[in-house]
């Protein structure tokens, strides 16, 4: 196994305190290149994973996101179990006091997902 597929296997959120908690402003990450796999087929699905929130007292450590959105490329998973199960985890791990989650997925037999998950 290669360094950077030990990394993606063992990767978890990390959240790290916010130096700026009385203001209300937002973080908008995009991640071009998330990959996971059709339950029923094992074809690979291709997204943009969107994530927009507004901190509480966390922030979430990029290269720890960038490492937990790999290790769903070989997950046999839906559009929409991944994009929810990614909301979930920002949400347990900072506590946001807004959270938007939306997996864009690419056209695939003629059919294009987009799940849109927010509080």
């Amino acid at each position: 196994m290669r360094y950077g597929e030990e990394e993606i296997e063992k990767a978890q959120l990390e959240a790290w305190p916010n130096n700026h908690p009385e203001n209300d402003y937002q973080v908008s990450i995009e991640f071009p290149e998330f990959t996971c796999k059709c339950p029923r087929s094992g074809y690979p699905d291709f997204a943009t994973i969107r994530i927009k929130y507004v901190p509480d007292k966390y922030v979430i450590e990029l290269k720890s996101l960038k490492l937990f959105l790999n290790k769903y490329r070989e997950r046999y998973i839906s559009h929409e179990d991944a994009t929810n199960e990614i909301f979930n985890a920002l949400k347990e791990a900072l506590k946001p006091k807004h959270l938007e989650v939306i997996g864009d997925f690419t056209p695939r037999g003629n059919v294009k997902t987009v799940i849109r998950i927010a509080f």
